[in-house]
């Protein structure tokens, strides 16, 4: 079975931002590459969305993967969808998920 994929608002105000600091500090190329690489990471899930850390005592479902060492990636599962609630850069929290639901 091949999942579908959405990103919250939350997860896409996320990207923004992280696209924003790297380009301040980089550039807009590298900054553009490392979000692409993001995607493609997260699309992959499609195949496989199982992975990662459960993270139940956050949320019921609730996974964390990690991407290169410095962003991780909170997701769940609902029915053929995965969907990814936030994707958080140089170690910001997973504590206030809740408050951060869209």
């Amino acid at each position: 079975m091949r999942y579908k994929i959405r990103f919250t608002a939350s997860a896409q105000r996320d990207l923004l931002r992280l696209y924003d600091y790297i380009a301040d500090r980089s550039g807009p190329a590298i900054a553009r590459g490392y979000v692409d690489r993001i995607h493609a990471y997260c699309y992959g899930f499609a195949d496989m969305p199982k992975r990662g850390t459960l993270r139940d005592d956050l949320r019921p479902d609730l996974r964390v993967v990690g991407f290169e060492r410095r962003v991780m990636i909170a997701f769940h599962t609902d029915g053929d969808l995965v969907v990814f609630d936030r994707i958080l850069y140089g170690g910001r929290s997973l504590d206030r998920l809740s408050d951060d639901e869209d």
